[in-house]
């Protein structure tokens, strides 16, 4: 009979912990940067990640010129690259005033300059530059909408693109005629250059959004200025631009990598670019497992199902919540204590929705001890408060900032039934 794991809780944890490592640009990095440049060699970035991309450059090249943008919390030592600290998921006039030095900065460079763009999930808010006419409370409320819409980001980062002096490849135009090496870690599902972060240094191939489609099926309401704001817009001149780009770490390799630790299960991944509603995401995925641990044997090696990508909340409540804990709330509703059966589900940059919580956890006994403590996780399902109900539980997954960011991590593992029923 198969050996159960002691604690599948550690075990999930450590296939997360070496997904997130399969990320950090100190594995990545140093393999994409070339000899120093005749003229000036600039580091301009913006995201997550950045702050981590610009120290591992620098410790490659030395002391180089140039700025990055990150999150509160997310910043790093580096040497002589200046790293500001901005709002995320909203902008704020940290991330303006920061954007506006990265603008002057490539206004100044020339053909023989050099500039490596570190761009990664969360610089579609941290570099913010609003078009002429348009304020940054008008894209701190346009954000908020079309963040708790349930829109995919990919529809989501097309309207930012149009609404943004840098997005879009606006900002990769104001840095020619010098040359760009964009080093991009993908978050969003497909791994698009153009998507990732909205483009803000790669040409943009996509054109204007219908926003008026878009804002009936998402119910965003879009001020009609900013329908002529965004009319306006033509990216069409980046596509020229001397720009050379690689994603350099991705969710599928951090999947891969989280299975190649798994080599006591039976790996599973469904699939490294799912998208849609977080709990009907979680619903699919429980009738997967349940139908895989019908199949096991009592000797079978347990199954693990990986999967990745981007889930959205849609706000019904006032809760806190995000996508991953929302995603393991629903899978435990939907289990309903099914035994031998343990999910987590974790954001990769340590921050689900905007709580400083990775993610959650679950297994078999979270319904007994959620009554226990008179906790109704339908209640708090329905009001999208799924980060409060796992903390009362001790269940929360708190990493602090991870420096690099390759959207969602979701395990389910999966145990063969005992012959009375039991799960290990």
């Amino acid at each position: 009979m198969f050996e159960p794991m002691i604690d599948p809780k550690s075990f999930l944890m450590d296939l997360f912990d070496a997904a997130v490592s399969a990320a950090d640009p100190d594995k990545i990095i140093k393999h994409y940067l070339p000899e120093r440049p005749k003229g000036r060699l600039v580091i301009i970035g913006a995201g997550k990640a950045s702050a981590r991309m610009a120290e591992c450059v620098e410790a490659h090249y030395g002391p180089c010129d140039g700025m990055v943008i990150t999150r509160y919390g997310h910043e790093r030592p580096t040497q002589k690259v200046n790293v500001f600290q901005a709002g995320h998921p909203l902008p704020d006039d940290a991330s303006v005033r920061a954007t506006q030095k990265i603008i002057d900065l490539a206004k100044s460079l020339g053909k023989d300059d050099l500039v490596i763009a570190l761009i990664s999930g969360g610089a579609s808010a941290l570099l913010c530059a609003p078009v002429d006419g348009l304020t940054l409370k008008d894209k701190v409320e346009l954000t908020q909408q079309l963040l708790s819409s349930g829109a995919p980001i990919s529809q989501i980062n097309a309207i930012r693109k149009y609404l943004s002096a840098v997005k879009g490849g606006k900002l990769a135009s104001t840095i020619a005629p010098a040359k760009i090496l964009n080093l991009i870690i993908s978050d969003v599902p497909g791994d698009a250059p153009d998507i990732i972060a909205s483009g803000p240094t790669v040409p943009s191939k996509h054109q204007l959004p219908d926003l008026e489609e878009m804002a009936n099926r998402w119910g965003i309401k879009i001020p009609r200025e900013i329908f002529s704001l965004a009319s306006t817009q033509d990216n069409t001149k980046t596509l020229s631009l001397d720009v050379t780009t690689y994603v350099i770490a991705t969710p599928e390799n951090s999947l891969k990598e989280a299975a190649l630790h798994a080599k006591s299960c039976t790996v599973k991944i469904l699939g490294d670019a799912i998208e849609g509603e977080a709990r009907d995401v979680a619903r699919k995925h429980v009738e997967i497992a349940l139908q895989e641990q019908k199949r096991l044997g009592v000797s079978d090696k347990p199954v693990l199902l990986l999967s990745g990508g981007e889930c959205t909340v849609t706000r019904r409540g006032d809760g806190i919540g995000g996508p991953n804990a929302e995603y393991v709330l629903a899978a435990t509703i939907a289990l309903n204590a099914a035994p031998g059966i343990h999910v987590l589900s974790c954001d990769t940059d340590g921050v689900d929705g905007a709580a400083e919580v990775a993610g959650a956890y679950s297994g078999p006994d979270t319904l007994k001890r959620a009554r226990r403590y008179g906790i109704d996780p339908l209640e708090m399902l329905s009001i999208n408060d799924s980060h409060s109900f796992f903390e009362k539980l001790g269940d929360q997954i708190i990493t602090g900032p991870t420096y690099t960011n390759v959207n969602d991590f979701r395990a389910i593992l999966i145990y063969p039934l005992t012959p009375t029923g039991h799960g290990h």
